[in-house]
């Protein structure tokens, strides 16, 4: 599924994600939402969500529970 959507995402989903330090290269980490840090309902680019690790990026897929 799509990580553009806000409401598509809750705390406890599992996702892949993309660290600002890895966009050049688009290396994807996987890891569970703790929060979600983008407030408007949709972003272009992916929602950037915290995940449980502490790491911050933008959704590019969620991953099936």
């Amino acid at each position: 599924m799509n990580g553009t959507i806000r409401a598509n995402i809750k705390p406890g989903t599992p996702v892949l994600i993309v660290l600002k330090k890895d966009q050049p290269t688009g290396k994807f980490t996987e890891g569970i939402v703790k929060d979600i840090l983008t407030n408007s309902p949709s972003h272009p680019h992916g929602i950037k969500v915290r995940l449980q690790s502490g790491e911050v990026g933008r959704v590019k897929e969620i991953l099936p529970e």
